[in-house]
């Protein structure tokens, strides 16, 4: 399932601070930003509305890590979350197999980062759209949530990195502001 919060400005950081960790709570004060902060923690409560809906989970997650810094549920090997904000929204899915989400605003895209962050065809692909921002940024997240799914994490290889997704499977949508893709592998 995917969650998303496009009302950052309504969350309650009083209440919001009752309802995390303090490791959270911690981890979203490090930001400089008040909105950031607010980014961070409406991902986390995300999950954990999630976690709550989807699998009756009242209490207040605790993470592990992996290699690369992807979090999951400590006790929880059968639940498979991730997270995202930019600017203008926090997502977070849940699923039974590994899954990545990225959600990227959409902005007017710098033609001279093309060649550096996406391959040959997907440099085509863009200045051939009718709405090259939107092209930018569906391609850029759909390299991201690849890469959380997996969590390896941002690569140095992130032109090719989509030739290697013929066993996953991707979700986006297009609101109006932002671009939101979930990344799982095929069944």
């Amino acid at each position: 399932m995917i969650y998303i919060d496009d009302n950052i400005n309504a969350l309650d950081m009083t209440a919001a601070q009752a309802a995390v960790s303090l490791e959270r709570w911690q981890y979203a004060m490090r930001y400089r930003q008040q909105r950031d902060r607010r980014l961070s923690l409406s991902a986390f409560m995300l999950l954990q509305r999630a976690l709550r809906l989807e699998y009756g989970i009242h209490e207040v997650p605790l993470f592990v890590y992996g290699p690369h810094g992807k979090p999951s549920l400590m006790g929880c090997d059968a639940i498979h979350f991730n997270l995202s904000h930019c600017r203008d929204a926090a997502a977070c899915a849940v699923a039974s197999c590994p899954v990545g989400i990225d959600v990227e605003c959409i902005d007017r895209y710098d033609p001279e980062l093309l060649p550096h962050v996406m391959n040959e065809d997907e440099q085509q692909l863009i200045l051939n759209s009718p709405y090259p921002d939107v092209a930018f940024v569906r391609l850029w997240t759909m390299k991201e949530s690849l890469l959380k799914c997996t969590g390896q994490g941002i690569s140095d290889d992130i032109k090719s990195i989509l030739a290697t997704a013929a066993g996953y499977r991707f979700r986006t949508t297009v609101y109006p502001t932002f671009v939101c893709t979930v990344c799982t592998p095929r069944e």
